[in-house]
């Protein structure tokens, strides 16, 4: 009896999930009264993701096209694209996201021809410019099917709720990287000053879309530091730059264990020439960070000059 009541189970189970497929995606699986009939979809309706580096140039991606149907198209079926900011509003609306439309988008192929006796194409977009973008927005890319038409001139149905490729596109962290030491040492106080080799690269790895972190400062690798890049700004050497907030921590228990110095505090043999620091430039790619972490003989202190490669 307990081997019949599991069949059952499972039999049903496989019953409802086909179902379900047939009332929420036109798909595989067909009803007798949809026998004959063709939909036109993108073939994966769901949200997919790009992630775009905030450098100049534009990025390609492509998906695919489908023909739902229980019968291959005995006709070449021409399938036509648009942008649909429209439809980013449906998605945020449906899930309670934010996304924005991504301003700088351009399909490849506006028009698609799907191959009497096939099902399917590839459909090609790009986009670009996203170094221009806030890396803490969300943004996404829409593209659906305004229409299908058979060769012979007929319209095929388009699915309501598989016509469109969504695709959100996260812009990573710009400050993420490997950078190039210029300039860097420890001091413990009472000791000589611990220089750090220059051309040394330190991994700066994204915490969030304006924070990075590293390990160590100096020689010291005991702790890592924190950098968050603000939208406070201060001019060095004419450019502008944007202020940092600097917070070395432990990463056994995430706990800060220091912070920047007010003002310049180094070897003062080593003095720079302009003493503004904890920031970034923007135009040079370099942080420049001042800062200690709490020790009982003293206040270590921590000078490092970075470079981006």
């Amino acid at each position: 009896m307990k081997n019949k009541i599991i069949l059952l189970v499972s039999f049903f189970t496989v019953v409802f999930s086909l179902v379900s497929c047939l009332k929420d995606n036109v798909g595989e699986y067909w009803k007798d009264d949809l026998a004959g009939k063709m939909y036109a979809t993108v073939a994966v309706p769901t949200l997919q993701q790009l992630a775009l580096s905030p450098v100049p140039g534009d990025v390609k991606y492509d998906f695919l096209l489908n023909i739902a149907t229980d019968a291959l198209p005995a006709e070449d079926i021409t399938v036509t694209l648009a942008i649909d900011p429209a439809a980013v509003t449906a998605y945020n609306a449906r899930t309670g996201k934010k996304f924005q439309p991504f301003p700088n988008i351009e399909i490849l192929t506006k028009t698609v021809l799907i191959a009497k006796g096939t099902r399917n194409a590839t459909a090609s977009a790009k986009v670009w410019g996203a170094e221009k973008l806030d890396a803490c927005a969300n943004f996404m890319a829409a593209i659906s099917i305004a229409s299908a038409k058979t060769a012979s001139g007929a319209d095929i149905a388009i699915a309501g709720n598989m016509k469109s490729n969504l695709t959100s596109l996260p812009i990573s962290n710009p400050y993420a990287g490997n950078y190039a030491i210029v300039q860097g040492y420890r001091i413990r106080p009472g000791n000589a000053t611990e220089p750090v080799a220059e051309g040394t690269i330190e991994a700066f790895k994204t915490v969030d879309c304006k924070t990075v972190s590293k390990v160590g400062f100096g020689n010291y690798s005991a702790y890592s530091i924190s950098i968050e890049v603000t939208t406070e700004t201060v001019v060095v050497g004419g450019t502008t730059c944007f202020k940092v907030i600097a917070t070395p921590f432990d990463p056994a228990t995430g706990n800060s264990v220091g912070g920047m110095w007010p003002a310049w505090t180094g070897d003062a043999t080593l003095a720079p020439a302009d003493k503004t620091i904890n920031y970034f430039n923007p135009v040079t790619k370099t942080f420049v960070l001042n800062c200690y972490y709490v020790s009982g003989a003293g206040n270590r202190i921590m000078y490092e000059v970075l470079t981006r490669q």
